[in-house]
Protein backbone atom coordinates (compact mmCIF):
# COMPACT_ATOMS: atom_id res chain seq x y z
CA UNK A 1 0.00 0.00 0.00
CA UNK A 2 1.62 3.19 -0.70
CA UNK A 3 1.74 5.97 1.86
CA UNK A 4 1.43 9.38 1.87
CA UNK A 5 4.85 10.41 2.12
CA UNK A 6 5.54 8.32 -1.18
CA UNK A 7 2.56 9.45 -2.77
CA UNK A 8 3.59 13.07 -2.19
CA UNK A 9 6.97 12.55 -3.51
CA UNK A 10 5.75 10.75 -6.63
CA UNK A 11 3.78 14.29 -7.27
CA UNK A 12 7.10 15.84 -6.46
CA UNK A 13 8.89 13.94 -9.10
CA UNK A 14 6.03 14.37 -11.29
CA UNK A 15 5.83 18.20 -10.92
CA UNK A 16 9.58 17.81 -11.76
CA UNK A 17 9.51 16.14 -14.57
CA UNK A 18 6.86 18.54 -16.19
CA UNK A 19 7.98 21.27 -15.48
CA UNK A 20 11.53 20.37 -17.19
CA UNK A 21 9.68 19.74 -20.30
CA UNK A 22 8.45 23.22 -19.92
CA UNK A 23 11.09 24.58 -19.33
CA UNK A 24 12.91 22.82 -21.93
CA UNK A 25 10.22 23.81 -24.39
CA UNK A 26 8.92 21.19 -25.83
CA UNK A 27 5.18 21.90 -26.08
CA UNK A 28 3.86 18.59 -26.85
CA UNK A 29 4.51 17.20 -23.63
CA UNK A 30 2.68 20.45 -22.38
CA UNK A 31 1.31 20.31 -18.21
CA UNK A 32 -2.40 20.71 -20.23
CA UNK A 33 -1.46 17.56 -22.41
CA UNK A 34 -0.36 15.55 -19.43
CA UNK A 35 -3.58 16.36 -17.52
CA UNK A 36 -1.87 18.06 -14.16
CA UNK A 37 -3.40 20.59 -12.66
CA UNK A 38 -0.69 23.04 -11.46
CA UNK A 39 -2.58 24.60 -8.37
CA UNK A 40 -4.23 20.90 -7.03
CA UNK A 41 -0.48 19.57 -7.56
CA UNK A 42 1.02 22.36 -5.52
CA UNK A 43 -2.13 21.91 -2.73
CA UNK A 44 -1.46 17.95 -2.40
CA UNK A 45 2.58 18.67 -1.90
CA UNK A 46 1.97 21.61 -0.06
CA UNK A 47 -1.12 22.00 1.49
CA UNK A 48 -1.37 25.51 -0.55
CA UNK A 49 -1.15 27.13 -3.83
CA UNK A 50 1.90 28.31 -5.50
CA UNK A 51 0.78 32.49 -5.02
CA UNK A 52 1.35 31.37 -1.28
CA UNK A 53 4.15 29.58 -1.65
CA UNK A 54 5.97 32.16 -3.78
CA UNK A 55 4.69 34.79 -1.06
CA UNK A 56 6.82 33.54 1.93
CA UNK A 57 10.60 33.94 1.79
CA UNK A 58 13.56 31.91 0.47
CA UNK A 59 13.84 30.96 4.51
CA UNK A 60 10.74 29.93 4.93
CA UNK A 61 10.21 27.76 2.17
CA UNK A 62 14.07 25.78 3.47
CA UNK A 63 12.60 25.00 6.62
CA UNK A 64 8.94 23.64 5.16
CA UNK A 65 11.41 21.50 3.31
CA UNK A 66 13.49 20.62 6.30
CA UNK A 67 10.55 19.51 7.97
CA UNK A 68 10.27 16.54 5.32
CA UNK A 69 12.18 13.77 5.80
CA UNK A 70 15.73 14.28 5.09
CA UNK A 71 16.40 11.98 2.05
CA UNK A 72 13.10 13.54 0.18
CA UNK A 73 15.10 16.90 0.57
CA UNK A 74 17.21 16.80 -2.89
CA UNK A 75 13.75 16.33 -4.52
CA UNK A 76 11.88 18.82 -2.82
CA UNK A 77 14.91 21.43 -4.05
CA UNK A 78 14.89 20.55 -7.39
CA UNK A 79 11.21 20.43 -7.67
CA UNK A 80 11.54 24.48 -6.12
CA UNK A 81 14.13 25.24 -8.40
CA UNK A 82 12.16 23.98 -11.58
CA UNK A 83 9.05 25.53 -10.06
CA UNK A 84 10.51 29.19 -9.60
CA UNK A 85 12.40 28.74 -12.65
CA UNK A 86 9.97 28.58 -14.87
CA UNK A 87 7.74 31.20 -13.12
CA UNK A 88 10.88 33.68 -12.93
CA UNK A 89 11.00 33.87 -17.16
CA UNK A 90 7.14 33.62 -17.84
CA UNK A 91 6.62 36.37 -15.62
CA UNK A 92 9.98 38.28 -15.96
CA UNK A 93 10.61 37.82 -11.95
CA UNK A 94 13.66 38.39 -10.41
CA UNK A 95 12.72 37.21 -6.69
CA UNK A 96 11.53 33.85 -8.28
CA UNK A 97 14.51 33.59 -10.67
CA UNK A 98 16.87 34.37 -7.22
CA UNK A 99 14.49 31.72 -5.24
CA UNK A 100 14.99 29.48 -7.94
CA UNK A 101 19.04 29.86 -8.09
CA UNK A 102 18.95 29.30 -4.11
CA UNK A 103 16.89 26.22 -4.45
CA UNK A 104 19.30 24.62 -6.98
CA UNK A 105 22.17 25.40 -5.32
CA UNK A 106 20.40 23.45 -2.13
CA UNK A 107 19.67 20.22 -4.85
CA UNK A 108 23.01 20.37 -5.81
CA UNK A 109 24.37 20.23 -1.99
CA UNK A 110 22.00 17.49 -0.93
CA UNK A 111 22.15 15.25 -4.37
CA UNK A 112 25.79 15.11 -4.21
CA UNK A 113 25.39 15.33 -8.18
CA UNK A 114 27.08 16.67 -10.88
CA UNK A 115 24.08 18.21 -12.97
CA UNK A 116 25.57 20.40 -15.89
CA UNK A 117 21.81 21.76 -16.83
CA UNK A 118 21.50 22.94 -13.17
CA UNK A 119 24.64 24.52 -12.94
CA UNK A 120 23.89 25.95 -16.62
CA UNK A 121 20.89 27.44 -15.21
CA UNK A 122 22.60 28.88 -12.11
CA UNK A 123 25.02 30.65 -14.18
CA UNK A 124 22.12 31.85 -16.57
CA UNK A 125 19.89 33.08 -13.56
CA UNK A 126 23.26 34.93 -12.42
CA UNK A 127 24.12 36.69 -15.12
CA UNK A 128 20.21 37.92 -15.16
CA UNK A 129 20.24 38.83 -11.87
CA UNK A 130 23.17 41.26 -12.37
Amino acid sequence: MITDKEFTLRLIRQLTQALEKLILDKPEESLMQKDLDFDSLMKDIFKFDFKELSAKSKEDIIEIVKERQERDHKDYYEMLGNLFYYNGKVEANRDFLDKSKTFYEFYLQTSGIFALPIINRINEIKKALQ
